[in-house]
């Protein structure tokens, strides 16, 4: 019979012991100077990261018992850092928002996690890295098997890191050249773009998510100001051909919609060209109303360029 300390169990809760003291979730506000617990920035986190989440995706996505997290919420809300409303898509269920003094709270807690992950790793040598995070990669793929075999990874909506800007020019240059033969005038325009972007943008009024899977980026989106009051426009949605068919298009622009609604903007609208089928159909099904098409020529091929426009109404 093997012993206890052969087991996988006993191997885990060791795991367990020494790593939640390594990055000292025991005391979590002390460590990252913060008034929050662990649990009460885990749930900003991922207020943070999606388009939009309702008290149910909360209790089901960190399993936690309903009376707890209602608490919890009144407590957040107390301190005007989310705000509770029926939801958009059921008015049975209560749709949970971070407030603008709630982004800027998530924001400092996403920048002191980091900042305490990097100095973790200051002591780890760089040739050990990569197989640190592999390991880790690899705890992360087994422990979250589904009933079928295979791993069950969920899309993470996050904003842009270093070198993320770069990586939306380069994959919309290289994957409308692929699929559509546009030419480098293509890439100009998305580099004009996401240089307007970089170096002049309201992080109040103006976003850029990036979709992450299983550690890469598959996706992005920006959600800027119009030349017209009250109007936000969505550009640049991208979705790498490998990931497609999982909804992280229509995970993309319910982040946008969501954000220009929850901002205050009263219209949205969009350009596109009518080649582009499955983006079509995720605004329709977003409800983008079509409101013009005209012929042009550009990226060295025949389009029709279309406008799309949306009314977003008042902030619910």
């Amino acid at each position: 019979m093997a012993h206890a300390s052969d087991t996988p169990i006993h191997e885990i809760r060791a795991f367990n012991r020494f790593y939640t003291n390594l990055i000292g979730a025991l005391d979590y506000s002390r460590q990252l100077y913060v008034p929050y617990t662990l649990t009460e920035a885990r749930v900003l986190y991922e207020l943070a990261h999606a388009s939009h989440l309702d008290a149910a995706d909360l209790r089901s996505e960190l399993s936690l018992d309903a009376g707890y997290l209602s608490r919890l919420l009144g407590k957040l809300e107390k301190d005007g850092i989310v705000e509770r409303a029926p939801s958009t898509r059921d008015p049975r269920r209560q749709r949970i928002t971070l407030t603008a003094r709630g982004r800027e709270t998530a924001g400092l807690l996403d920048e002191r996690s980091t900042e305490a992950i990097g100095s973790l790793l200051s002591g780890v040598p760089a040739a050990e890295r990569p197989r640190l995070a592999t390991a880790m990669r690899t705890v992360r793929e087994i422990l979250s098997k589904g009933e079928g075999g295979a791993a069950v990874s969920r899309p993470l909506l996050r904003e842009p890191g270093p070198g993320d800007l770069g990586w939306i020019v380069q994959r919309n240059a290289a994957l409308y050249a692929a699929e559509f033969g546009w030419n480098t005038d293509y890439e100009g325009l998305v580099a004009r773009i996401v240089a307007d972007f970089a170096e002049d943008h309201d992080p109040h009024l103006e976003r850029v998510w990036i979709a992450e899977l299983d550690g890469r980026p598959v996706g992005s989106v920006m959600c800027v100001r119009d030349e017209a009051p009250g109007t936000a426009r969505l550009r640049l949605l991208l979705v790498e051909p490998d990931t497609r068919g999982r909804g992280i298009g229509d995970q993309l622009v319910d982040a946008c919609v969501e954000f220009a609604r929850g901002v205050g903007y009263r219209e949205m609208t969009l350009w596109t060209n009518d080649v582009l089928r499955a983006a079509r159909a995720i605004y329709q099904r977003h409800g983008f109303v079509l409101v013009e098409e005209k012929p042009h020529r550009s990226f060295g091929a025949d389009l029709m360029g279309q406008d799309w426009h949306l009314h977003l109404g008042s902030a619910s």
